[in-house]
């Protein structure tokens, strides 16, 4: 999940759990004292989501029909994907658009940990989370994490398997997203 999963699945929890869910990648290590307990809670969660979703057979499955040499940054790909489908379904719906403004209030009002801090400001400023309805959105921002990432990675050349397996995407996320929120919707 990327930061709509994450924020749909943190939302029942208080404005600092959801900020720790929506900065949690940009926290390394173990030790989160420097946080408030709350924040960290949210971090802690973000991660219990990610090590749930990464571990899911179908979602392995995915990952291995994936073009050869590009299966690592598969899981990444597939992130933006989930978040597509979020937006895409949540467009125009009154609680989508209470999330996301309330994501982008957390974000404007509170410092995002260093390796984030010049991307999030864009990503409110830009509408990352109502623009990733549009499946050229989200490839465009695949691009675009790319080029943040370190050279040589090619998680951009990605785009094109994600095109051609949007059906099968479609319907592993429809069957995958229930269960995250039966198991991990609440804090």
């Amino acid at each position: 999940m990327n930061f709509l999963g994450h924020a749909w699945l943190g939302h029942r929890g208080s404005d600092d759990f959801l900020f720790g869910n929506l900065i949690a990648d940009g926290v390394k290590g173990r030790d989160l004292g420097a946080w408030p307990e709350t924040v960290a809670a949210g971090i802690r969660h973000h991660r219990r989501v990610d090590a749930r979703i990464d571990g899911d057979p179908e979602l392995l499955a995915l990952r291995r029909r994936s073009p050869e040499g590009l299966r690592r940054y598969s899981g990444i790909a597939l992130d933006l994907m989930w978040d597509h489908f979020l937006a895409r379904d949540g467009q125009g719906e009154a609680d989508h658009r209470a999330l996301v403004a309330r994501c982008y209030a957390l974000l404007e009002a509170r410092p995002a940990p260093a390796r984030l801090a010049t991307m999030m400001p864009v990503l409110v400023e830009q509408d990352w989370l109502n623009g990733y309805a549009d499946f050229a959105f989200t490839q465009r921002a695949l691009e675009g994490l790319a080029r943040r990432l370190p050279a040589g990675n090619r998680l951009a050349e990605l785009a094109p398997w994600l095109e051609a397996e949007y059906p099968r995407l479609e319907a592993a996320f429809y069957r995958l997203w229930p269960s995250m929120e039966r198991e991990l919707g609440r804090p």
